[in-house]
Formats: C-alpha cells, structure tokens, sequence
C-alpha cells in the first residue's frame, strides 16, 4: 500500500498557502463590502377609472354580465413584479363603465393629468379605462394635456377575475411604456395586448378579442416585448404640448354631433339636432366623403344655420379630403369641439383637422 511522505505533504502545503494565501480563522469578522444603491426608478402614477379592468364576475370563466368590484390599489396587487419597473402610486379618479364617461370628465382628467406631471414631477401616467370609450378618452387627452411625458391609456377585455385575465398583464407593460424614455414627445398611447397604438389613429375593432385595438393602414407605433419597449415611428401630427387647446378652467365644450348617412337618409335627425343648440355636426357620408342626394337639403339647413359641418366616410381607411382627414367620426367630434373653443372660421377648422 503507497503511503503519502511527510516532506511531500508539507511541500503541497507550503505551495498551497503561497498560491491563496494565509486561511483566515473561522471566527474573524469579513471584510465589509460596500453597499450598492439601486438606481431610482421612473415614478409613474395610475389613475383609474373603472372598466372591464376592474371589474369581477361571479365565476372564473365569466367573461360577460360582470360588474365593477376592483379599485386601483386592487389592480396593482395583481401585477407581481411591477413594482420593480417603476416607483408607482395610484389615485382612483373614478370607477365607472366607460360608458358613463363624459366631456366634463375629460376636462377634470386631462388637468389632474397635467398636475401630476407638471406639478408634482411624476415621469408618466397609466389611465386604466373601460375599453368602449377608451379610443375617445385617450384622442382627448392626446389633444389637451400640456406635457411632453407620456401618458398610456390602458384596460381589459376580460374582467379580472376571470381565467387568462388580460388585465394584469396590460397594466405591467403600460407602466413599462409609461417608465420608458423613449416614450417621450410622443403625445397619448392606447397599450393593450402587448401592441402600442397612438391615441390619435386607434380605434375599437372587435368587440370581444383581446386583440381590439388596431389602427388600421396607419399601422402601429410599436410594441412592449419581454425584453424591452421597441418604438419603430412617430406621430407627426400636433398634439399634448404642442396643442392650441387649453381646458384649464373650462367647465364644458360646445355641443358636436354626427350624422350617420345611408340611402334614403333625410333631414330629421339634422333638425333635432339644431333644436338641441348643436354648434357643429361630423357627417358621416359616404366614399370619400359625399353625401346621398336625399341630405342635401339638411345641409343646406346647417349651412344657412352657421352650423360648422365636418365630412366624415363611413368608410374605415383613407383620407377625407378637406375634412376630417382619416379620423373616424366620433374622434372628428372630439377635435371639432375642441376647434370651436378658438375658433368657428371654417378655414381655420379646415387647418385646424389637417394639422391634428
């Protein structure tokens, strides 16, 4: 049996202790290692306001006939994680279907959100809403907060107490968007879905998908991926602090309404509409903006009122020449109103849609 020499051993050890150095005793205190400060995070406020996203239905695979049940706070407990991407509070401006949403809110929302990033120095704002007017709510905010930071409009299609709620997940890459310094500049997001959209080009496509959301032909701005916010354009039309509508201090906004055409339409809804005070109409037509030969007589009507009219197409993609340019109607009536806040020259509202 081969036994280890003594001179061997201690020549192995010599080299050892030459090599690491001397071993320290086992009850010496270590050496105190710096601390390292975690970088300051992006501060991004959430105002909620209700909607699908905070709502509760009686079973997890209840995906409809739900009713609101969750608050901001309650959302935020249900993103895990999201507290690492920023340094977030929330405020519950209201908690409401979307449905119920109105111009006077708006203006109350559009200059709480100016506070908070003006005055008290927040980096961005995540609005939770109900998807049906989400499009609307965020053109409006796209048109009047005076502030280059961001602001993400963000919801569900699926109440969150349901399986797969898509809830969380949009909040979590909301305030993402909303932390990211590419963000800035870039005027009011619509975030669900993973997809980026601008406030200004996207509208509701489906009423049911996760999906929605889209802009049609003008395309996405980008998308919040796993990995990072990648932002591929830029909207180039004016907007939030570049905009000439200013609410502060404005309680309402003049009365807009859109008249929808068909064959066979008249001038009935015109006239209730005139008895109502409108001081302008978005109408709907038809191709490229004409109207059927059946409602030229409620145009006159309008024309010999003063009203301000606004064509519009009932068709989903492409321009409407001298008029609302690609805006669908409901979001021309959003700038048609803000445009009579300054002026009801019909050139000026000419430059004021091809501008927006």
């Amino acid at each position: 049996m081969r036994r280890n020499h003594p001179m061997r051993a201690c020549l192995f050890l010599g080299l050892y202790l030459l090599a690491v150095g001397p071993i320290q005793a086992s009850a010496q205190e270590p050496s105190e290692i710096a601390p390292v400060e975690a970088p300051d995070l992006p501060r991004v406020r959430i105002v909620a306001t209700g909607g699908t996203i905070a709502s509760r239905a009686e079973s997890p695979t209840q995906v409809s006939g739900y009713s609101i049940g969750f608050t901001g706070e309650d959302l935020l407990e249900m993103a895990p994680g999201i507290e690492l991407v920023a340094d977030i509070s929330v405020e519950q401006f209201s908690n409401i279907p979307s449905g119920s949403m109105s111009v006077e809110r708006w203006i109350a929302l559009s200059n709480r959100i100016t506070e908070i990033l003006e005055t008290e120095g927040y980096d961005g704002v995540v609005v939770t809403h109900g998807t049906d007017t989400l499009d609307e709510t965020a053109f409006f905010l796209h048109l009047t907060v005076k502030s280059e930071k961001p602001v993400v409009c963000t919801g569900a299609m699926r109440p969150s107490s349901a399986i797969s709620a898509d809830g969380p997940l949009n909040l979590y890459n909301s305030v993402r968007l909303a932390a990211s310094p590419d963000a800035h500049g870039l005027g009011a997001f619509i975030m669900l879905n993973d997809e980026i959209n601008s406030a200004r080009d996207a509208f509701k496509g489906d009423t049911h998908r996760v999906e929605t959301f889209q802009s049609g032909a003008l395309g996405l701005l980008g998308w919040v991926d796993s990995d990072r916010v990648v932002i591929y354009r830029e909207p180039l039309r004016r907007h939030t602090a570049e905009s000439e509508f200013d609410v502060q201090g404005v309680d309402s906004l003049p009365r807009v309404d859109i008249v929808y055409t068909y064959v066979g339409v008249d001038e009935f809804a015109v006239k209730g509409f005139m008895e109502a005070g409108t001081k302008g109409v978005v109408v709907e037509g038809i191709g490229g903006g004409g109207s059927p030969r059946s409602f030229r007589g409620a145009s006159a009507m309008m024309r010999e009122a003063g009203i301000v009219v606004v064509r519009g197409s009932r068709t989903p993609d492409g321009r409407v020449n001298g008029g609302v340019d690609t805006l669908p109607a409901h979001k021309a009536r959003i700038l048609l109103m803000l445009a009579l806040t300054v002026t009801d020259d019909p050139d000026e509202i000419r430059r004021i849609f091809s501008e927006y």
